[in-house]
């Protein structure tokens, strides 16, 4: 399974951010995701570090759902082994995965602003974030390693990046959105 390198940081000054993103990469698509994650009834797969999402994702020109399962970070970066595929139908999705047992453990909504790239000859995906129920905005910047072996030269550009876009490692964070918003609510 390939692995999501992937480093995600907070960002002090969002409309810098911003600039620098439109300036060197072009517009960004708007995105809205709404997000649901699974658990398995005894709370196994978030126990496990693992995460079963069906998320459907809002744009400018169309809607697409798409069926991710993610295993256990393989390291501190907090990048997992990921599968993802696309559905065509949302709401059978989600029946098919309650059918098997599943329950719906939270559900949040993700207000994305996403920027395709190449560098240093892989493909990127650095995306602005914003969750309504938590406080700030974050920056996700990820790409694909083919392997564990892979992961280190991936991430190496990612932060190479992330440097370039004046993120600095005081920024970076592995607090999940699923915690994160989970705390927000009472």
């Amino acid at each position: 399974m390939a692995i999501e390198a992937e480093l995600k940081a907070v960002v002090r000054d969002p409309e810098t951010l911003l600039r620098l993103l439109e300036d060197r990469y072009g517009v960004g698509r708007a995105e809205v995701y709404r997000d649901t994650y699974y658990d398995a009834p005894d709370g196994s797969l978030t126990g496990e570090d693992r995460e079963l999402r069906i998320r459907t994702v809002h744009g400018p020109d169309d809607t697409r759902t798409v069926l991710t399962y993610k295993g256990a970070r393989v390291d501190a970066s907090g990048s997992k082994p990921e599968a993802e595929t696309r559905v065509e139908d949302a709401e059978a999705a989600h029946e098919i995965v309650r059918g098997l047992g599943f329950v719906a453990r939270i559900a949040f909504e993700k207000r994305c602003r996403n920027y395709r790239f190449r560098e240093d000859g892989r493909n990127l995906l650095a995306t602005l974030v914003r969750v309504p129920e938590i406080d700030g905005t974050f920056i996700e910047l990820e790409t694909v390693a083919a392997a564990e072996s892979d992961l280190a030269p991936a991430l190496v550009v990612v932060r190479s990046v992330l440097t370039r876009l004046g993120i600095a490692e005081d920024d970076l964070t592995t607090e999940q959105y699923t915690d994160a918003v989970a705390a927000a609510r009472p």
